[in-house]
């Protein structure tokens, strides 16, 4: 099983379109269940107070098993075909991989110590909605390059 923790909800309905392709695409091949948790009502000049708000509902929805992979701009570089054999080989091994997608302030020390992978999916820096998205294609996009299907290259 795969599961995408996010904060916050997409609004943007093309957004919610395009995703709901690659959640279309997906279905037949694995299950993916998205996890939204809203996004901190805290106030904004608590910046702390929000991270930790955020990270602590999102680490209540990780089970202990799960082989957590943290986007994070201070992660690893990794090509889609290395991402695609880690992934694969997890879920052989009867691994839960569960991606986290943090709030627009980051997320906690905590978070990132218990991610077994830190992942930049890029060097640019995106709108969370826009990960996300990126995420589902990458996630596609790996199971394609498994199989050898000429959708990646």
């Amino acid at each position: 099983m795969i599961k995408i923790i996010a904060i916050g909800k997409i609004k943007e309905k093309e957004m919610q379109a395009l995703i709901a392709e690659f959640q279309k695409r997906l279905k037949p091949i694995h299950v993916i269940e998205m996890i939204e948790l809203p996004n901190s009502n805290k106030k904004e000049n608590d910046i702390n107070g929000i991270i930790q708000d955020e990270s602590q509902r999102v680490l209540d929805k990780i089970d202990p098993r799960d082989h957590v992979v943290l986007l994070d701009l201070q992660g690893k570089d990794f090509t889609s075909p290395q991402m695609s054999e880690k992934l694969v080989n997890l879920i052989d091994h009867g691994k839960t991989v569960t991606f986290i997608i943090g709030g627009s302030h980051g997320v906690s020390d905590e978070i990132r110590q218990r991610a077994n992978i830190r992942w930049r999916i890029s060097n640019l820096t995106f709108p969370h909605q826009l990960v996300r998205l990126m995420l589902y294609e990458q996630v596609y996009r790996m199971f394609m390059i498994s199989k050898n299907h000429p959708y990646h290259k």
